[in-house]
């Protein structure tokens, strides 16, 4: 079931938001992401975020602003079971055009973006981790 980020889900969000990312990000400082937890789950009730709930346990989410997705995030457990498909379809469904930034580093995202439709639009620097990452869009077919 995806439904809208209830307060109560805070903390479980911002918990997966962390973990995700410092597997994903191997190659990005650990304190990083740390140091950015707080101020996450500061912005999370601020933002677009909808979740991905199996048996009452959100085991993913994805926050969009307007027409860009600022991430898809499932909990290491249940990671390749289609859980980022289903939420980025759900987006794709309400959307005529989403874009989105993923690191070069991230082979694993950007082949499931890719996969998804996504192409490269551009590449440019992190200005906060001083990574490389491609800037990606989507568009709708309008079928």
């Amino acid at each position: 079931m995806i439904r809208k980020l209830q307060k109560a889900d805070i903390n479980r969000v911002a918990d997966i938001w962390l973990k995700t990312n410092l597997k994903a990000h191997f190659f990005i400082s650990e304190q990083y992401w740390i140091s950015n937890y707080e101020f996450v789950k500061e912005l999370l009730p601020q933002a677009e975020v909808y979740v991905y709930e199996d048996d009452k346990m959100i085991q993913g989410f994805i926050g969009i602003n307007d027409e860009y997705i600022e991430g898809i995030f499932v909990s290491d457990e249940m990671q390749s079971r289609g859980i980022g498909k289903i939420l980025l379809d759900y987006i794709k469904d309400k959307k005529d055009r989403l874009q989105l930034k993923v690191y070069q580093k991230n082979v694993r995202a950007m082949s499931f973006y890719q996969r998804e439709g996504f192409t490269i639009q551009s590449e440019e620097m992190d200005e906060f981790t001083r990574e490389k990452e491609y800037v990606m869009n989507w568009e709708s077919s309008g079928i």
